[in-house]
């Protein structure tokens, strides 16, 4: 049986957020994200982040979307994972999961200063085959 629905990539994902500016500091102070799109109307707010070909949207405004601990989880892949776990922690970021290694990554999970849950991790090498 085939499906009438083809997808063809991630459109974006997306963060409910109850304040932007709280939010906007984590994500771009704290994690360097660039904004790429930005609309706001009011207490609306749709903020776009570009990531390695994918979007990261943070959204304030819509009365029955909130930050939850809950929901899904956006891991973001650090350059400098020791590094990134270090700036949180200095940052005061809350820990959910602490540093976990399995054999393809380490990886770790913190609260956004919304509440949402957010990954750090890092690949491990791929061995040379032989």
């Amino acid at each position: 049986m085939s499906s009438p629905i083809t997808v063809t990539e991630y459109a974006y994902t997306a963060y409910p957020v109850a304040d932007i500016v709280r939010a906007r500091a984590f994500y771009e102070g704290k994690l360097g994200l660039v904004v790429s799109t930005k609309w706001e109307e009011g207490d609306n707010h749709w903020i776009e982040y570009d990531v390695g070909g994918h979007t990261l949207a943070l959204v304030a405004g819509a009365a029955d979307w909130r930050p939850s601990k809950d929901g899904p989880v956006l891991a973001l892949e650090a350059a400098d994972y020791d590094g990134a776990v270090a700036a949180l922690r200095e940052a005061g970021a809350t820990f959910v999961l602490e540093t976990l290694t399995t054999p393809v990554c380490r990886m770790c999970v913190v609260l956004d200063p919304e509440g949402n849950s957010l990954a750090i991790h890092k690949r491990n090498p791929v061995p040379a085959a032989g």
